[in-house]
């Protein structure tokens, strides 16, 4: 494509995606854009909340890695040096028992018959992966009946919400740690843990405002340019115009959407049927975020933990104490702590509602993170609902994309982020911030974008 010259750029949303994008133009000294967020803060999914009682709250589990040089400088510059950072140490509870993470290099730890049919499982398989169609095919090849059976099958249909048949393999790379079973079988002899397996092994955080201070900071330099309280209403392409709820209608030249793909679509005028019938086959989930503050010490070096079993309804509790002393009241950790707590629902696993925080704290007492007496130390309850959680890597997913995309490009439209993009495999907060980058980069240079591309 030709390079934009002095076009207004206007971008919808001050998530990580939509931040990096204006912090990209105002590296490059483009002065010639607008930046709309909805909400009266920045950071979308990576924004932050404090409650009434001190506590601090991430909308979900973050963790700050990085597969970028660009980003990390963005970051020192956010947070200049005030931040901690953590070896990972993640386990799954499973059988009244710690399984270090990952669960397949760690099986050692289950009890014998269970250990013996994940043993059987793997020692069996001869994966065909031209015949694995599909993300539960996938497993079944890779890792065999025992594995699937305790772990990857009751921990993913948790985390997805959605019948594991209907998602792609495609979108795994280096988020499921295959299998090495000459490793497994040295770490069972040799009665040896293997937990450094993954890119997020080591992870920074912010010592002051949660994972949001992140992109409060980056955001601080042009933050009187962006406009909030800006609710996206309808988007006239071939006017280029796009019209808030408070009003206001926006000319643009370039539009760089970061709100999730569908939406977007639907406040779109003119849309092509095809289009339209697209985007039926993006899938998505909802994530409910139970905070729970504690009066009393907790002494548990863990970071996150994963829950499989069908006794809470979560499937990952963080140690969120733990990243920074001041996710708790005055950052006194010797009388305080906290328990984040992650429940996925969609229309194939409805949750109560009304009942999750309660659910949870049964669950935690079910699984034996918190006791009945400690369960009588809560006095902070906080529940974030967040209605687009993850983007479901489903099997019609690409092919719905590449009817998208090319179409909003035609229209000077560019679809970023994690749900702007709709790919779940590329939308941690680094690649979210990077496809904001490179897609101005783009815009002004023809350099190719390679993160939403899946080039890293």
């Amino acid at each position: 494509m030709t390079p934009i010259q002095a076009e207004y750029v206007l971008i919808l949303g001050a998530g990580p995606t939509g931040l990096g994008a204006a912090y990209n133009l105002g590296k490059l000294g483009y002065t010639n854009w607008g930046l709309f967020e909805r909400d009266r803060h920045v950071g979308g999914l990576s924004a932050s909340c404090p409650d009434d009682k001190g506590f601090t709250w991430d909308i979900g589990g973050h963790v700050l890695f990085s597969h970028y040089d660009y980003f990390d400088k963005a970051v020192e510059e956010a947070l200049g040096g005030t931040y901690y950072e953590h070896l990972r140490e993640s386990w799954i509870r499973i059988m009244q028992t710690w399984v270090p993470y990952p669960f397949q290099n760690n099986i050692r730890h289950l009890p014998q018959q269970a250990l013996n049919l994940c043993l059987e499982g793997l020692r069996s398989q001869r994966p065909d992966f031209k015949k694995t169609t599909n993300f539960r095919k996938w497993m079944d090849a890779i890792f065999g009946e025992g594995i699937v059976k305790y772990f990857m099958e009751p921990y993913n249909r948790k985390v997805w919400g959605v019948p594991l048949e209907a998602m792609s393999k495609e979108w795994l790379g280096e988020r499921v740690s295959v299998v090495d079973l000459a490793r497994i079988e040295k770490n069972i002899a040799e009665q040896k843990d293997d937990v450094n397996w993954g890119p997020n092994n080591r992870f920074k955080f912010p010592k002051f405002g949660g994972t949001g201070s992140i992109f409060e900071g980056i955001a601080r330099p042009f933050r009187e340019r962006i406009s909030f309280d800006y609710d996206l209403v309808e988007v006239d392409l071939e006017a280029k115009e796009v019209t808030f709820a408070n009003g206001r209608t926006e000319h643009y030249d370039v539009l760089i959407n970061t709100i999730p793909l569908d939406c977007f679509i639907k406040k779109c005028v003119s849309v092509p049927d095809t289009v339209r019938d697209a985007v039926k086959d993006l899938v998505h989930n909802g994530g409910l975020i139970v905070g729970l503050g504690f009066v009393g010490k907790r002494v548990d070096p863990k970071c996150w933990m994963y829950f499989p079993e069908a006794n809470s309804p979560f499937y990952r509790v963080t140690n969120f104490f733990n990243y920074s002393p001041y996710n708790v009241p005055n950052g006194d950790v010797d009388t305080y702590f906290s328990l984040m707590c992650e429940t996925t629902y969609s229309p194939h696993k409805p949750v109560n509602k009304e009942r999750i925080i309660e659910d949870t704290i049964q669950g935690l007492v079910n699984t034996g993170m918190i006791t009945e007496e400690e369960r009588g130390w809560i006095v902070s309850r906080y529940l974030i609902d967040i209605p687009y959680s993850y983007p479901v890597p489903t099997v019609g997913r690409d092919c719905a994309l590449a009817v998208i995309q090319p179409w909003l490009e035609s229209q000077d439209v560019y679809s970023r982020g994690r749900f702007g993009a709709w790919k779940y495999e590329v939308g941690n907060m680094d690649h979210s911030f990077m496809q904001g980058v490179e897609v101005i980069q783009r815009l002004l240079t023809g350099a190719e974008e390679r993160t939403v591309n899946g080039m890293l």
